[in-house]
């Protein structure tokens, strides 16, 4: 099913039952696309068969949702497309809107994280008693720079949040727990909030480890020490905001 261009453009190929939604979210991976969607597909096909794939393409200027929505014809799936790049946050949010599965989690379209995590994560929620299942990665050879980076955001959220996130990959989560009207940022600080929010809101969590792989291709779009710098900026703000809300109820 098609519908007029809007903000996101959607198109559906899905059955009754789905158990698990997996977003896919791409800006300017053409060349990524076909590759990690077909691998998904195929991971999917063999340990997820009532999965969904959900595909976003956010305002991509080259081929990408064009190549996804190849590669995922006649699949169970829906395909997303904003008519301008809004950042991680908005993509994720978009894609949560139209997702059908009681469970969701999401992967990049650069090829970094393998669909095995995706198996990992649900063997976590299977144990039972859980809400949301976090990801670190075992190895990801970023060096110390990147460690250090990491522990900086760590210390910074437990100093003016008070919890403990210790969560570098994709996370797996019940649908219900995310209402994307309720969550302001569109760039890629949506995976710190919404974690923290579930963190206060004292959901039960586990932590697993998985893989991260270099890009298929291309190179990353976003400087590590750019983001450091609004994440904290971002972090006192949710702090205002957290202030404020507490103070309305």
């Amino acid at each position: 099913m098609s519908q007029p261009r809007s903000e996101p453009a959607t198109e559906r190929n899905t059955q009754a039952h789905v158990s698990l939604s997996v977003i896919v979210f791409a800006y300017n991976e053409a060349q990524n696309v076909g590759p990690v969607l077909r691998e998904l597909l195929a991971w999917l096909a063999e340990h997820e068969p009532l999965a969904e794939v959900v595909f976003i393409d956010d305002g991509s200027s080259d081929a990408s949702f064009d190549v996804a929505k190849q590669a995922l014809e006649g699949t169970r799936c829906q395909l997303l497309r904003h008519e301008r790049n809004r950042g991680i946050g908005a993509a994720l949010k978009s894609a949560v809107k139209v997702c059908s599965g009681q469970w969701v989690t999401f992967l990049p379209a650069d090829g970094q994280i393998e669909p095995a995590a995706i198996g990992t994560l649900r063997a976590a929620a299977a144990r039972g008693d859980v809400d949301m299942v976090f990801s670190n990665y075992d190895h990801r050879g970023d060096g110390a720079y990147r460690a250090v980076l990491s522990f900086s955001l760590r210390a910074l959220i437990f100093a003016v949040h008070g919890v403990l996130l210790r969560c570098e990959g994709p996370y797996l989560f019940r649908r219900e727990l995310m209402v994307p009207e309720q969550l302001p940022p569109d760039t890629f600080f949506l995976n710190f909030e919404f974690p923290i929010r579930m963190l206060a809101a004292d959901k039960r969590v586990r932590e697993v480890m998985i893989k991260c792989r270099p890009r298929r291709s291309g190179v990353s779009k976003s400087s590590s020490l750019r983001r450091i710098v609004g994440v904290a900026e971002d972090l006192v703000d949710l702090r205002v905001r957290r202030l404020r809300e507490a103070v309305r109820r």
